[in-house]
């Protein structure tokens, strides 16, 4: 693989693929190829095959996906595993049918069971139970990772997997209903400091520029109040108060996306799709903490004086979610942004 290798990036406008793309980018990689939704939808078979017959990538890094927090992945089903599974079909397919040199498929550490042993090694993949809520998502996942070895033991390709933990960071989605934990934490304690503050002008133009269901900063203060408190985020005799599903004890860990976005390049050029099962191999920091004690990082990085709520009648998800790293840092990579330098980073760059 050199600089002007052609590297087709499938979902390059997401977080994970624009920071792959930056990184790349910063490495001197200058040939690299990319469509957005409206050029190029990954749902319709004859379009990537199109794609594939015209542009004829090298190197292939599969990072588009239609994700979402546990609201999302638990209210539509249908649509995470329906389009994902034609997603992964069709890119990966083609990458066979065109001779693509490598394949990067970009999975999640939701594709483990449970109450799998902590810290979760590669080969608990399909050892127990998947957590009920992403349980679609995770076997769209699965399947990615089994059509690599599928296609690496019949063909000869060399596509090889990757399980992050959960990322965040630059390009993140704030969605209330779609959004992960962090985002979704971030999001409502800046809205509740707002709220806190009474501070209209800028939670005006923060839901102006991201409105909630429809409702943005040119809507009265009762129907702005009402949204957010479907979401969480109330005032109550000039109290602030920010409420979170759960009980805020289990335990997650989170990797900064531009770490991410490192280990993924290292990958592509340093590791190769083996004979031997399982294939895949953990991205993430080693580290993980409480959802309670996440929020109180984001609390105090974002100077919020409200209160926070714990919602015990809702789900908690998967209890604990450490995955071990062992065989990536054996490969010769490890992270270099820490948990409350990276939510730093976050809260400037939502702000700016």
């Amino acid at each position: 693989m050199d600089f002007k290798s052609k590297i087709y990036i499938a979902g390059h406008a997401g977080m994970v693929g624009s920071a792959i793309k930056r990184n790349l980018e910063r490495k001197g990689f200058t040939n690299i190829a990319t469509r957005n939704l409206d050029e190029l939808d990954l749902l319709v078979e004859q379009d990537v095959a199109a794609f594939f017959s015209t542009e004829k990538p090298e190197y292939v890094i599969l990072a588009a996906a239609k994700v979402g927090g546990i609201v999302a992945n638990n209210t539509y089903r249908a649509q995470f595993i329906y389009e994902n599974l034609m997603i992964q079909n069709h890119v990966i397919h083609q990458c066979y049918l065109h001779g693509v040199k490598k394949l990067l498929f970009l999975g999640s550490s939701c594709i483990y069971p449970r109450m799998a042993e902590q810290p979760i090694k590669e080969e608990a993949l399909l050892t127990g139970l998947l957590e009920t809520t992403n349980e679609p998502y995770a076997i769209a996942k699965i399947a990615g990772i089994k059509m690599c070895e599928a296609y690496h033991a019949q063909y000869g390709c060399n596509f090889i997997s990757i399980m992050p933990t959960n990322l965040y960071g630059q390009n993140d989605n704030y969605d209330l209903e779609k959004s992960h934990v962090l985002p979704a934490l971030i999001r409502k304690m800046i809205l509740g400091k707002y709220l806190q503050e009474n501070n209209w002008g800028d939670l005006r133009k923060d839901i102006n520029k991201m409105p909630i269901e429809g409702v943005n900063g040119s809507f009265s203060d009762e129907v702005i109040l009402k949204v957010l408190e479907k979401y969480g985020v109330t005032i109550v005799d000039g109290r602030a108060k920010v409420t979170l599903w759960g009980t805020g004890l289990p335990m997650r860990e989170f990797l900064h996306v531009d770490d991410m976005a490192d280990a993924s390049v290292f990958l592509l050029l340093n590791y190769n799709a083996p004979d031997s099962t399982p294939s895949h191999i953990n991205v993430g920091c080693g580290e993980d903490v409480t959802i309670k004690e996440l929020s109180e990082i984001v609390k105090n990085t974002v100077d919020y004086k409200g209160e926070i709520i714990w919602d015990t009648t809702k789900p908690d998800g998967t209890p604990r979610k450490l995955l071990d790293i062992t065989k990536l840092l054996k490969l010769g990579w490890k992270p270099s942004i820490s948990l409350e330098e990276g939510i730093r980073r976050v809260i400037s760059y939502y702000r700016s």
